[in-house]
């Protein structure tokens, strides 16, 4: 194509350069630090406008990004002076089969999109705990959840996939069907092209669960570890899930908080995390029964889009009381001596069975034994100083917590660093030591994958992969 006249005459969405009205909105993140100024951001309605979208940035020599929920934290879905492929204005409906279990979920859904649709026939999956995240992201990065132990990762659930690869072939991805792909998409992110619709497996589910906050007072966080400890030694059920966080609570003072949730009745959330409810220096008891689909809603207050994030994660082996006390005492000190800068810490507990139990093999996600602790900022002004600040004051509480950032990732999905092939002044570029080990022994299979569907790396802004030699 080689006009953008050309380009507008065979495109059917809407195109929104920056003399368009829209144009500042259309550039709009969950992150506002991730934000990005395009040349163009093409609202594709079908794979067919993917696809011209894609043959005319690659003849312009225009960089790409694809958004679907846009809540990537390391800026994965925005492209400085590039076309964005924008699916959220189009491409987001839900469709549920009742009969087979299978939710079709378009590649700009949200996950409160598909938990509203599947929960009216009694249906749910493995999901985002923030239901503004995009599907598409955690799906392709693998995707952690409130179900991880009663049914794996989100990748798990992934039967079939469609996408417009880099040569703007409309491809369908299954175990059955462009099998190699279908392997990369589960865990490789954003690396093989545009996703524009998912086919998940869903399962039977109550309409109701218990879940909520409990929060305690700093002195607790020690009773708390230790309870968690003895949880995790005695085996957590699949039906559980117990996160710890250190932070400044609404009212400006240090608390230890627990999100809690169990797939069952308040009757038997209660009675499962009995210890946790008769601990001394509980503040506030916020759990309830409640719907499952509003369980995915409970963090979203907390996330709210515009604000200024950056996330790092880093794995641990099992849970560690004195680990995590050093940790609370760091992220108070730390948040006193920067009062703009809202520091969080969460440690994560789920059981990991169910996604132990797919061969390591059978996905690119690299799957391990292995625990996750977040670390997530929150901050007022986004500049090179805050930027610098903020980094500081996560190195502190990665090295405390035994992260080496560069070989242990964590969960990519939470990793505003993530090396991109693409490089601006506002974006991160990191050694390609770090993708080899988020991937792994699975890394050189990628490898020869992008060579086959990307060997020029026009996807490349999260965790790029460079093709096999």
């Amino acid at each position: 194509m080689s006009d953008f006249a050309s380009f507008e005459r065979a495109f059917h969405g809407d195109l929104v350069t920056p003399s368009h009205p829209d144009y500042e909105s259309s550039l709009k993140r969950w992150a506002a630090n991730s934000e990005r100024r395009a040349a163009i951001v093409a609202y594709a309605k079908d794979e067919d406008d993917v696809r011209t979208a894609l043959l005319y940035a690659r003849a312009q020599g225009l960089r790409i990004a694809v958004k679907g929920g846009g809540h990537n934290p390391s800026g994965a879905s925005s492209i400085e002076g590039g076309l964005v492929i924008d699916l959220s204005r189009y491409i987001n409906s839900v469709r549920i089969d009742p009969e087979t279990k299978l939710g079709y979920v378009g590649g700009g859904a949200l996950w409160r999109d598909i938990n509203g649709a599947a929960i009216k026939h009694g249906l749910a999956m493995t999901s985002g705990t923030v239901s503004h995240t995009g599907v598409g992201g955690l799906t392709l990065g693998g995707g952690f959840g409130y179900f991880t132990g009663k049914y794996g990762l989100v990748i798990d659930h992934l039967v079939q996939a469609t996408i417009v690869v880099a040569s703007g072939e409309k491809l369908v991805a299954s175990t059955s069907q462009n099998s190699d792909l279908f392997w990369a998409l589960r865990g490789g992110g954003s690396n093989f092209g545009v996703v524009t619709e998912f086919v998940f497996q869903l399962h039977p589910q109550l309409t109701d669960v218990f879940a909520g906050f409990l929060v305690f007072a700093p002195q607790a966080m020690e009773d708390v570890m230790r309870l968690i400890e003895a949880k995790f030694d005695n085996g957590m059920t699949e039906k559980e899930m117990a996160s710890v966080v250190a932070a400044i609570g609404p009212g400006g003072q240090p608390c230890i908080m627990m999100i809690l949730f169990y797939d069952g009745t308040e009757e038997e959330g209660r009675e499962h995390f009995k210890p946790f409810f008769e601990l001394k220096h509980i503040v506030a008891d916020m759990c309830r029964g409640m719907p499952y689909d509003e369980s995915n809603t409970l963090q979203d207050a907390g996330t709210p889009h515009g604000s200024n994030y950056y996330l790092r994660s880093v794995s641990i082996p099992r849970p560690s009381t004195k680990m995590a006390l050093q940790v609370r005492d760091a992220v108070f000190e730390l948040s006193e001596a920067n009062p703009d800068i809202h520091t969080t810490c969460v440690f994560e507990h789920w059981s990991l069975a169910k996604v132990l139990s797919v061969p390591p093999e059978a996905t690119s996600f690299n799957r391990s034994e292995k625990l996750s602790i977040v670390i997530a900022i929150q901050y007022d002004n986004d500049t090179p100083d805050s930027l610098r600040r903020v980094r500081e004051i996560v190195d502190k509480l990665m090295k405390i917590a035994g992260g080496d950032a560069r070989k242990n990732i964590g969960y990519a999905n939470f990793n505003s660093d993530a090396p991109s092939h693409y490089a601006s002044s506002a974006d991160v570029v990191l050694s390609e030591e770090q993708t080899k080990a988020l991937f792994g022994s699975n890394i050189a299979r990628l490898r020869q994958i992008k060579k086959r569907y990307d060997p020029d790396m026009v996807f490349a802004k999260w965790f790029a992969i460079k093709p096999a030699a």
